[in-house]
């Protein structure tokens, strides 16, 4: 939060510009005041001669001094009228001067101190003290998911979302507290407390927290806001730090609002010295994920899916795996969630799965590849086209391609899943509803959307020889499945004794742990080739996708989010 440098040169002139002005004012008033005294003196003369020659019938005044009693007249009235007109520039500079000032001192659309503001107000507030056993505790505030009100509803009812905020915190901000917007949706208010009670801090981010958290009602639009609280004591403020005081106390702040961000919106958290580090990691990890997708760190890992009637290998799924130089190879769940915040998943998704159907080609063709799909990549309209467009580059079968979608994805636009599904069904690929049973599908959707496969989560699968309430969910599954005429795949099969207690419900496919971890490319075509399960030179078959256009419709990469083991 660096503030940011003023301009010097209005400084430089504006000394000059008044002095210029002070000076033009003073002639103007000696040129009406010599004018006033000429009158005066005139007058005196021409005035007498006159009213006698009108009422006497003498001889008419002096023609020169008559002149002369004219021209003061005009100048006095010329001069008033100047003095008034530099009067009001005077004024009305006054007022520009005024409103300058306002709008370098607060935020023109809530009427907060702005950044700058309060970096130097919360400076003088840090250089003198808080007093005895008291402090200063800045409280960082933003509002959660502020990007898509303005997506979805405009920005006139994003600014009327901001202005309405801004109101709430006056209300119930303490009087002496400093409040100011910093810009986008971010806001912080400074104030001093008792050491000894840092509790009533805590009262009032909940309060904050709790008041700020109603609907926001603009043109008949309502719009439901959360905030995301983090609070740091000028206690914490250290040398040891390139940045002023008060830039490391908001730092601080911010710190610990995007810790309660990441623990789940809508709370607050005061600062705590692991937080930075957990940041700095943070940072990194953003960094080497960028860096990674142009190394090609990134690789595709297959899990094999085994067919639990015949015990006979039917395909893979494809999962993430990043072989990061510093940290070792990790698992999707520490960088897909990442990646898809800083907006690289499509990127690395392209590259994943483009690999995975150049590895797949070198397969039995009966064998099949499942991918996972994020609900963000569901949220792009051209999905279905940049699949097509990847399985006709690689000439890949559509019909050995599986695209698992979870339930999340069909809270957001049910529609466009819809229609999204039935594109890619109705050119061969197959699509299953993934981790069934922990989301919110209802029957009906299940019903109106053209799944190929439901799969069971894990979570259930694995305590089903130990927990009687994953057995009778199981069953439940099982039961409705058929009645839907949709076949299961089970994952997460660590052992024996689960695989003998899916292999009662009938036929399904499954995956696990039983079966080997997930391995790469090289090791499964090894694993392969030992069966006789590779592909035959010459006799890879193409993929079919009718010349509509689809295939050069869209641009870029999907954005599939795999999931960990």
């Amino acid at each position: 939060m660096q503030e940011p440098v003023p301009d010097p040169k209005p400084a430089v002139r504006e000394p000059r510009t008044r002095a210029a002005r002070g000076g033009r004012d003073l002639v103007t008033l000696g040129i009406a005041f010599a004018a006033i005294v000429l009158f005066v003196a005139t007058a005196g003369m021409v005035l007498p001669g006159i009213v006698a020659s009108i009422s006497h019938g003498g001889s008419p005044p002096d023609v020169v001094l008559t002149n002369a009693l004219l021209l003061n007249i005009a100048l006095i009235m010329l001069g008033w009228h100047r003095y008034k007109g530099l009067t009001g520039e005077i004024e009305a500079h006054r007022r520009s001067e005024r409103e300058a000032r306002r709008l370098a001192d607060y935020d023109d659309l809530t009427g907060c101190l702005n950044r700058r503001s309060l970096a130097a107000e919360l400076e003088a507030m840090l250089a003198k003290g808080a007093g005895k056993n008291r402090a200063l505790a800045a409280i960082a505030i933003d509002l959660d998911n502020f990007k898509q009100v303005n997506d979805l509803n405009g920005h006139a009812v994003g600014d009327a979302v901001l202005r309405t905020t801004a109101e709430r915190f006056r209300h119930i901000l303490p009087e002496g507290a400093s409040l100011a917007r910093l810009g986008g949706d971010e806001f912080v208010c400074v104030l001093r407390y008792d050491l000894d009670r840092p509790e009533r801090v805590d009262m009032l981010a909940t309060r904050l927290v709790e008041q700020v958290a109603r609907p926001v009602v603009h043109n008949d639009i309502a719009v439901d806001i959360t905030i995301s609280i983090g609070i740091a004591s000028s206690v914490h403020v250290g040398a040891d730090t390139n940045q002023s005081p008060a830039q490391d106390l908001m730092h601080k702040a911010d710190i610990a609002m995007y810790h309660a961000k990441k623990k789940g919106k809508n709370r607050f958290y005061w600062f705590e010295p692991p937080m930075e580090n957990e940041l700095r990691f943070r940072n990194e990890l953003e960094a080497g994920i960028r860096r990674g997708i142009q190394k090609g760190e990134f690789l595709p890992y297959y899990e094999q899916q085994i067919d639990l009637d015949t015990g006979e290998l039917i395909g893979f799924e494809m999962l993430a795996r990043w072989d990061s130089p510093e940290m070792g190879m990790l698992g999707p769940e520490i960088f897909i969630p990442v990646a898809e915040e800083i907006g690289v998943i499509a990127e690395l998704s392209e590259m994943l799965i483009e690999q995975a159907f150049m590895d797949a080609r070198e397969w039995d063709p009966k064998l099949t590849l499942s991918v996972n799909i994020s609900p963000v990549q569901m949220r792009d309209p051209w999905f279905a086209q940049k699949i097509l467009k990847l399985l006709v580059r690689q000439r890949f079968p559509a019909n050995r391609l599986e695209i698992e979608i979870t339930e999340t994805c069909l809270h957001e636009n049910i529609g466009l899943v819809r229609s999204m599904i039935t594109s890619l069904r109705n050119q061969g690929v197959k699509i299953s509803l993934d981790d069934f049973g922990t989301g919110y599908s209802s029957l009906s959707q299940l019903r109106s959307l053209p799944f190929d496969r439901l799969k069971i989560d894990r979570s259930f699968i694995r305590e089903l020889t130990n927990e009687e309430q994953s057995r009778k969910l199981v069953e439940a599954i099982v039961s409705m499945s058929d009645g839907l005429k949709l076949p299961i795949t089970a994952e997460g099969i660590e052992n024996e004794d689960v695989l003998n207690a899916l292999k009662r419900w009938g036929k399904m496919k499954g995956q696990g742990y039983h079966y080997g971890r997930p391995e790469p490319a090289a090791k499964v075509l090894e694993r392969l080739a030992t069966n006789g399960r590779v592909a035959v030179a010459g006799s890879a078959e193409i993929a079919e996708v009718p010349a509509n256009g689809q295939d050069d419709t869209a641009s870029g990469g999907s954005e599939a989010g795999s999931r960990a083991v």
